[in-house]
């Protein structure tokens, strides 16, 4: 039974194998279990691995590191890759106003852990590890504890403690916070409802198809492309139905309307009253109406799979002239985007093609449409990209007034080279597609090994912290961190900025970078407003609480 009690108690590797998998299996089930409707989630593997630190089941230090460091990469990068697409363009409109109150929740909270540092006594280190368990934000407590080694050289387990403290009530209080809402406003659930359905219909990203006779004497005779100069809107022609020989035409650029000429056009809902009252009047034509004038031509998607078609233009490919059919639309992540001459294809889009069938076989060739090729997982550019995050996290940034030069370390750079590739990598032909359940798959082994090593390494001392070393005051101090800017900022929000209840409650959950505070926000609500509020600021904060995580220890420290 030697080699039994080895495999439990020892430091070799088959006992390392076997204790991560034990720890990562049982606290992914027991995250499964939901009190009040709400449930830690992944956060129950660094619990069971402080049990199982705390009743003496360890693993060799520089494995442990190696381990949590490589499981941060992993997940910080995946995180990257999801939300870069998207970073950019929650900067626009109304993200503008959401992300900036988005960055005073973040910054309100650091304010307030700062105070807490100097009215208490607690050292730096621990206050970031309630901060970010607190804002329930394990990037932060991988960058501060990243962070925190590369300057003194050694690993402070109170950073972790503090995390695991705070991280429950955290939880508790961002939804806490949103119920607080509801009271204080009064909020009319059915209003609000009504209120967000009568704003949706002004998404640019949304595509309207309609059917237009041409009437306006002024366009007779002129070209479509003539036509777009004249009105600057967003709008596609895919077909056009000749009233003088009843012929239905493939549109192009160069194709001339005349008098009684029937067009289906692809546009927004924002253009498109504008759009039909230029051309000339609506027609009661769908989609199956063209098809049955015209049975020859057909409609398909096709999806994007060729990396040489990926970051090239519409306009590059000149698919109109060298097949003869139309592409109308572009479907990116869910949602339809106008084909556009200048909207650069990606890997993963799906396109609609208007044409003759032998001519669309003939398209597929060239773009791909095959899935099983998507399926494939595309490790190169992911692992360039870990390289390049690991280099640009290490190089030294020297600030005036601060001892220590700072560091982007191994949670920022791969997180920022994740952004920018996702963002930029198709325009230099790099592929950065992964399907959802890769990146999912990517991202979560990467949380659990980082979870796992976190609470391992914090297990052996953390119940006499917690019982001798004021270990419980760190739970108030926590919720003060988490309750305080929610409540400041979401009033503001509300009184000042009028933000719809729903979309606000997707900026307090998104803010603290917190799943099930959103899970609980969908659930109130039958529509996907706190959703889309989530996902605007998401990438933000979740820079910012990196950033802010590292700089509080390097300026305190």
């Amino acid at each position: 039974m030697d080699w039994l009690i080895d495999l439990f108690q020892g430091e070799g590797i088959a006992h390392t194998v076997l204790l991560f998998a034990i720890v990562i299996a049982g606290g992914i089930a027991l995250g499964k279990i939901k009190i009040f409707g709400i449930s830690l989630g992944i956060t129950f593997v660094l619990f069971l691995g402080i049990v199982a630190g705390h009743f003496g089941m360890k693993v060799h230090p520089e494995v442990l590191h190696f381990m949590k460091e490589f499981g941060l990469i992993l997940f910080v990068y995946s995180v990257g890759l999801q939300v870069g697409p998207s970073f950019l363009s929650s900067f626009k409109k109304g993200g503008i106003t959401l992300n900036m109150l988005a960055m005073s929740i973040v910054l309100l909270g650091v304010a307030i852990a700062i105070i807490i540092h100097f009215v208490s006594g607690i050292p730096m280190q621990t206050i970031v590890g309630i901060l970010s368990g607190a804002v329930t934000n394990t990037p932060g407590l991988g960058a501060a504890q990243q962070t925190y080694y590369d300057i003194t050289g050694n690993v402070d387990n109170t950073i972790a403690m503090g995390y695991a403290v705070a991280y429950p009530l955290g939880v508790v209080g961002i939804i806490s916070a949103i119920i607080l809402m509801k009271i204080i406003f009064r909020v009319n659930i059915n209003k609000e409802t009504e209120n967000i359905n009568a704003a949706s219909g002004n998404k640019d990203e949304q595509i309207e198809l309609t059917s237009v006779e041409v009437t306006n004497p002024s366009l007779f005779g002129k070209s479509i492309s003539s036509i777009h100069n004249l009105i600057d809107r967003k709008f596609i022609v895919s077909r056009v139905l000749h009233a003088n020989t009843n012929q239905i035409e493939i549109a192009s650029s160069k194709t001339i309307l005349n008098d009684k000429d029937r067009i289906f056009v692809a546009t927004t809902p924002n253009n498109l009253e504008a759009i039909v009252a230029f051309l000339g009047e609506p027609v009661e034509m769908c989609q199956e109406d063209w098809d049955l004038l015209d049975k020859h031509l057909v409609s398909r998607r096709i999806l994007i799979s060729k990396s040489n078609v990926n970051g090239k233009s519409l306009r590059q490919l000149n698919i109109r002239n060298n097949f003869g059919v139309n592409i109308t639309r572009v479907n990116r992540s869910g949602v339809d985007l106008i084909a556009d001459p200048s909207l650069t294809l990606q890997v993963g889009d799906r396109v609609t093609v208007v044409g003759d069938e032998k001519a669309i076989t003939n398209v597929e060739k060239v773009l791909g449409n095959q899935l099983k090729r998507l399926n494939e997982p595309n490790l190169v550019p992911i692992f360039i990209g870990i390289f390049l995050g690991v280099l640009l996290g290490s190089i030294p940034i020297h600030f005036p007034g601060i001892p220590q030069p700072i560091k982007l370390g191994l949670a920022g750079g791969p997180l920022i080279v994740a952004i920018l590739i996702s963002i930029f990598g198709p325009k230099y032909h790099l592929v950065t597609y992964t399907t959802m359940s890769a990146n999912l798959m990517l991202r979560e082994i990467g949380i659990c090994l980082f979870l796992a090593c976190v609470g391992i390494g914090a297990g052996d001392g953390f119940v006499s912290t917690i019982m001798n070393d004021g270990g419980l005051a760190w739970i108030g101090w926590g919720f003060l961190i988490t309750i305080i800017p929610l409540l400041i900022v979401g009033f503001v929000a509300r009184k000042f900025f009028h933000i719809n209840y729903f979309t606000l409650t997707g900026l307090m959950a998104g803010s603290m970078t917190d799943p099930p505070a959103l899970a609980y926000s969908n659930s109130t609500a039958n529509n996907d407003a706190p959703a889309v509020g989530y996902a605007t600021v998401y990438p933000l904060t979740m820079f910012l609480r990196v950033l802010t995580a590292q700089l509080l220890i390097l300026l305190f420290i």
